[in-house]
């Protein structure tokens, strides 16, 4: 049962509260969820229904949990749960990768494939220390050895370590050396083990067992939460079937019904699931578009001669591959892969106290540019809601907020020709970018039937990229309004049943409405291009883009002399386009996007040149 507590709850009331759940004797554990403090109540003593503890002073409402997996049921919590390890963190917009081999053999192998693994986007390394057999002969793990190592990989590369616990009697050897634990397929109702990590401060992977049923998997998670510890990452490897091509059978399946049952995150093992190398891709690809927060891959640089499950390894170049795809497929689910991951975060933990760890966007929470901040920095800046695009560019200039995120392109409407003019006016940085696709919902009160819709509010772009959805609704008002966040907003303080919003379905989250219809854009083809600007770049990343913008003499030719140069140099530009020159009446500036870093040392022939033909020759961004 969860008891909902009032907002403004007394602590005289709260003591009072505490002391009458103590004396039921219940098992209390307290949360946040979508801004309400909430306790759940449990223990096989409690013996009192909802009704009466709804009358006790403090408690808002009281609401019985039908599901044996109380603490980590969607009914208790219905915010999703983001489990932290560094900085990095799993279930949120951002897909984590986990790399390594099976198990740790040496050091130099660890430390050669971490290296591999984090070029290529992992943020995890995993590497087996203790490991259990089928065979009593096989090669069993170099024990606390390799725990020492994972340390060690830790420490040179930044990558947090994680590794299987087979006996509660490992368990102050983990604290000491790894950064998360994980419960092996065969441990998965080893309860006493389950106790052993629940009362543990680490997070836990918890593997789904060889032929468990997914509720008994919840039910061996409950363990693990009961006992004090709620980072629990779901982990689904392959069930034992009877089809006999791949090691086990992969049920993304599963997805989508623990999305629905559980608040926990889920990360998915295609390695042991397929144990085939080649199939390994194509089913991460799948857990991704399945709604996967989290993949753990197994990659060996020479998996021939693997101590363990060498069929199965990606070798690095294949695991680059791998990732590269990723990038591709993420966006379309609504998550992004990363590659800047670590060393993003590692710049921002390191921003001093002063410093305004906050990223500001147009519009409201729940507002496009709002998810493309979440998507770019998760949760480490604060994304602060402002007017105009211009007062964006004031902030981030006089300090006021250390990044701001701006759309510069959408993939059906073109330019937002006004932030190319600011980026040509503000002397700023472009550091970063994220593309998010942008889903409309049809959005309306609770429990509205979507035929007493009279009214619809919206964004004209909304209205001009859902018209054939909206056909259905020849005689509805369509009202226009800013941002598709207002419209929501507008929506919700209207009070009037008749009237639904167009807009994203994190906006229907956070003002407490239903998504009445998704995806209901003409074009699913709908992507926005949004650039991070800041007043300076911080910390050193691999650059594989570079915005400039540039001027020519007005003759015949200027132009094609500089487009020469970058094809001399084999540069792929991925955007040209030409704007005015502030204040200067048919004089033309040119913004260009290239596929280089062009400040490499090989490069600075090609600097040279292009400054001897332009008039102006600015870098707008590396990033």
């Amino acid at each position: 049962m969860k008891l909902i507590l009032e907002n403004k709850i007394s602590q005289d009331q709260r003591d009072k509260l505490e002391a009458a759940l103590e004396g039921d004797g219940c098992i209390t554990r307290e949360i946040t969820d979508a801004g309400r403090n909430i306790i759940c109540i449990t223990g096989a003593r409690v013996k009192k229904g909802a009704d009466a503890y709804k009358q006790l002073e403090g408690v808002e409402d009281a609401v019985a949990i039908s599901t044996s997996h109380k603490l980590v049921s969607r009914e208790f919590k219905t915010e999703d749960t983001r489990v932290k390890i560094g900085n990095v963190v799993v279930g949120g917009d951002r897909i984590v990768v986990v790399a390594g081999p099976c198990a740790v053999e040496s050091r130099d192998q660890a430390m050669a494939i971490a290296k591999e693994v984090k070029k290529y986007g992992a943020v995890l390394f995993r590497g087996g220390a203790y490991k259990p057999r089928s065979s009593p002969y096989s090669f069993q793990g170099l024990e606390e050895e390799g725990l020492k190592i994972l340390a060690e990989v830790r420490e040179k590369t930044g990558l947090g370590v994680v590794t299987e616990i087979t006996s509660p009697a490992q368990a102050e050897l983990m604290e000491r050396y790894v950064d998360v634990v994980q419960i092996g397929a065969r441990n998965m109702q080893n309860f006493e083990l389950l106790k052993c990590v629940g009362k543990m401060s680490k997070p836990v992977v918890l593997k789904r067992g060889l032929a468990s049923t997914i509720q008994e998997w919840l039910m061996s998670a409950e363990y693990i939460a009961a006992g004090g510890n709620t980072n629990v990452i779901l982990c689904e490897r392959g069930i034992r079937t009877f089809e006999p091509y791949t090691r086990n059978t992969l049920d993304l399946s599963a997805i989508p019904v623990l999305k629905q049952l559980t608040h926990l995150p889920i990360i998915i093992d295609p390695s042991h699931a397929t144990g085939i190398r080649e199939k390994v891709a194509p089913m991460a690809r799948a857990a991704v578009a399945a709604g996967a927060d989290a993949l753990m891959i197994e990659v060996h640089n020479n998996p021939d001669q693997a101590l363990s499950d060498g069929p199965q390894s990606l070798y690095p170049v294949q695991f680059g591959d791998l990732t590269r795809d990723l990038y591709v497929i993420a966006p379309v689910v609504g998550k992004q892969m990363d590659f800047d991951y670590l060393k993003k975060s590692e710049v921002i933990a390191k921003l001093g106290a002063g410093t305004a760890k906050t990223a500001a966007f147009t519009g409201e929470n729940g507002a496009y540019s709002h998810k493309a901040s979440l998507s770019y920095f998760g949760d480490d800046v604060t994304s602060v809601p402002m007017k105009s695009f211009r007062d964006i560019f004031n902030a981030v200039e006089n300090g006021s907020v250390e990044y701001g995120v701006i759309p510069v392109e959408n993939s059906l409407s073109g330019s937002i020709h006004e932030n190319f003019d600011l980026l040509q006016e503000y002397d700023l940085k472009i550091i970063g970018e994220v593309a998010i696709r942008i889903k409309h919902a049809l959005i309306t009160h609770p429990g509205t039937d979507p035929g007493a819709i009279k009214r619809i509010l919206a964004p004209a772009t909304a209205f001009s990229q859902c018209r054939n959805y909206l056909e259905q609704y020849p005689d509805a008002e369509l009202v226009p309004v800013k941002a598709t966040a207002s419209a929501v907003r507008l929506a919700k303080e209207a009070g009037d049943a008749s009237a639904a919003a167009i807009g994203s379905s994190m906006a229907a989250d956070i003002f407490d409405m239903d998504v009445a219809a998704e995806s209901i854009e003409d074009n699913p083809r709908n992507y926005t291009r949004f650039a991070i600007i800041a007043k300076e770049y911080k910390g050193r990343k691999k650059v594989a883009k570079t915005s400039i913008i540039f001027s020519t003499g007005n003759k015949p030719g200027a132009l094609f002399e500089v487009m020469k140069v970058f094809s001399q140099y084999r540069i792929n530009l991925v955007k040209l386009e030409s704007r005015p020159v502030l204040g200067k009446p048919w004089e033309y500036m040119f913004y260009a996007d290239l596929e280089a870093d062009i400040l490499k040392e090989e490069l600075a022939p090609m600097m040279e040149e292009l400054k001897g033909k332009s008039e102006i020759l600015r870098i707008l961004g590396r990033y």
